[in-house]
């Protein structure tokens, strides 16, 4: 099974997490949200839990990349929300409805995040502005995934910067380098000459045969 990337993110609300909000740089997330969705998609399953904030941007880069996109994605939403959901849910024809438990947000999101975490093999884990969600999120992927690579992207501000703080050697480009696009190629190891495919099943096992070929031409 080919690794996916899971992506943590969330625009942080100033009434309820005041602290993360202080800090968040709003273009900033999403910009980083968008060159993730850049890099991966045709590359790697990109993997979230529905945000409101965070599906609609994801959906707006997606449709203009030129794949089959809902196959190369798995988005995560618990049934809790159900009066929440975001219109673009249904656009990516890949979403993992997870059952609500006891009427208790906390419980019903946890019971999300552990099938979602448990449910895929991931590469890396990228981490983008955010609020407490974002924190026990990387606790959990933490514990379930010790072997993934874990992207920071500390200068969206919010919880990422927490993040940051908490993981010795970070590199520099984490915290001050706003060209995300290349920030990813670097940190999830993908070559900016691999190839798109319009669904995973067209994609090469081989990473070589990934790359990008120029017509050959006939002399």
């Amino acid at each position: 099974m080919e690794q996916a990337i899971f992506l943590s993110a969330s625009v942080p609300d100033p009434r309820r997490s005041p602290q993360f909000a202080e800090t968040a740089d709003t273009v900033a997330i999403a910009s980083a949200v968008s060159a993730l969705v850049h890099v991966t998609l045709g590359r790697r399953i990109l993997v979230w839990g529905g945000h409101p904030a965070i599906t609609p941007m994801i959906c707006l880069v997606a449709e203009s990349i030129g794949v089959d996109y809902g196959s190369w994605v798995r988005l995560y939403q618990s049934k809790h929300f159900s009066d929440q959901f975001s219109e673009d849910n249904e656009r990516f024809r890949n979403v993992t409805y997870t059952e609500e438990i006891e009427g208790d947000r906390n419980k019903s999101l946890l019971m999300m995040r552990q099938r979602m975490l448990s449910e895929n093999r991931f590469a890396a884990a990228v981490f983008i502005g955010g609020m407490d969600g974002v924190l026990e999120e990387f606790d959990i992927f933490r514990r379930l995934q010790p072997d993934a690579v874990i992207v920071p992207v500390a200068s969206t501000g919010g919880a990422a910067i927490e993040l940051a703080s908490r993981l010795p050697n970070l590199e520099k480009d984490l915290l001050d380098d706003f060209d995300y696009v290349a920030v990813f190629y670097r940190h999830l190891s993908i070559s900016v000459l691999e190839d798109r495919f319009n669904r995973p099943a067209d994609q090469p096992t081989e990473p070589d045969e990934r790359l990008f070929q120029s017509p050959k031409t006939e002399n």
